[in-house]
């Protein structure tokens, strides 16, 4: 499986995909791009950023890059890398809710023709409980769902509460990694911690079924709150400390600054749950902090938990 695969999923998307020298692109946002595959870290040269941004009229793009670069915010990948994966390498927490999950729900794997039709609520509940606007629609997820259907590599899964989905998540594997996709929940389903059954089973299926994979469960949001990744760090998976760089296009990127990011934060008190607001405020946000010194950027958010823990390795 290679990154091909997944370029071809993201095209059956409707997305504009661009090859270059260092990496993929797709459009993620209004003419804004994101690199992919997304565990890659790449140091292209200004030349190569300046030239893309400006022959596809791109307003900005964000990538993954070394910790050492010279650019980029301080940032994480989050991921687990081990190879076996068990109640007992976790924490006691994780473990009780583990069992609850399990003993509440079943988890297997699904079709993408259910998901299109069942997960699209599951989808509207999960970005309100997160207070984050929806910015598609259901023909949009829909068409997401069911373009990776007779693609290799992607696979559908899902919780049951008796007869009702739950929680799912898509899982991709390319090579030695495996992604994990838009995992989303029913709130009325938390307290039967789906979530937490869903997550355990598919990890460990993925580490028994390929003990020398990597799984990567997301990228340092620009706008998602930090308990989304707390619950990932619980789950034993641990962050890999990369940076994340923002570019603007060379003639727009004056505009961008500390004036414009603090405009852009009193607009999002006002319409907090906005996506295209907190997705610009958060590529300024990085956009300004990656200009700095590593040693002088603030400390990712997510990374701790309410009592002062660091997440960069597992918790047993």
């Amino acid at each position: 499986m290679n990154a091909d695969i997944f370029a071809e999923w993201l095209r059956l998307q409707y997305h504009t995909v661009v090859r270059t020298e260092n990496s993929y692109w797709y459009d993620s946002g209004p003419r804004v791009y994101q690199a992919f595959p997304y565990h890659w870290l790449i140091s292209p040269d200004e030349k190569e950023v300046n030239g893309f941004l400006t022959e596809h009229k791109a307003i900005g793009l964000r990538y993954s890059t070394p910790l050492e670069s010279a650019v980029g915010a301080h940032s994480y990948h989050a991921i687990y890398d081990g190879t076996e994966y068990h109640l007992e390498l976790l924490g006691k927490s994780a473990r009780k809710n583990i069992r609850r999950g399990l003993k509440n729900c079943r988890v297997e794997p699904v079709t993408f023709e259910l998901l299109a039709d069942e997960g699209w609520n599951l989808q509207l509940d999960t970005l309100d409980r997160q207070g984050r606007e929806l910015r598609l629609t259901k023909s949009t997820w829909e068409r997401r769902m069911l373009a990776a259907r007779d693609l290799p590599g992607f696979e559908a899964w899902g919780a049951f509460v008796g007869n009702h989905l739950g929680a799912s998540v898509i899982t991709f594997t390319m090579d030695d990694w495996l992604y994990m996709l838009y995992q989303q929940c029913r709130r009325e389903y938390l307290p039967q911690h789906v979530n937490n059954a869903l997550s355990f089973v598919v990890t460990q299926t993925m580490i028994e079924r390929k003990p020398q994979v990597a799984i990567l469960y997301g990228l340092h949001s620009l706008d998602a709150p930090p308990s989304v990744d707390e619950f990932k760090f619980r789950m034993g998976y641990r962050a890999k400390a990369v940076r994340q760089r923002v570019a603007f296009h060379p003639t727009l990127s004056p505009l961008f600054n500390r004036a414009s990011h603090l405009a852009l934060k009193h607009a999002r008190r006002w319409m907090p749950n906005n996506p295209t607001l907190a997705k610009m405020e958060g590529m300024i946000r990085f956009y300004l902090q990656g200009k700095q010194p590593l040693d002088e950027q603030p400390y990712p958010p997510s990374l701790s938990s309410s009592d002062g823990d660091l997440y960069y390795e597992s918790k047993n």
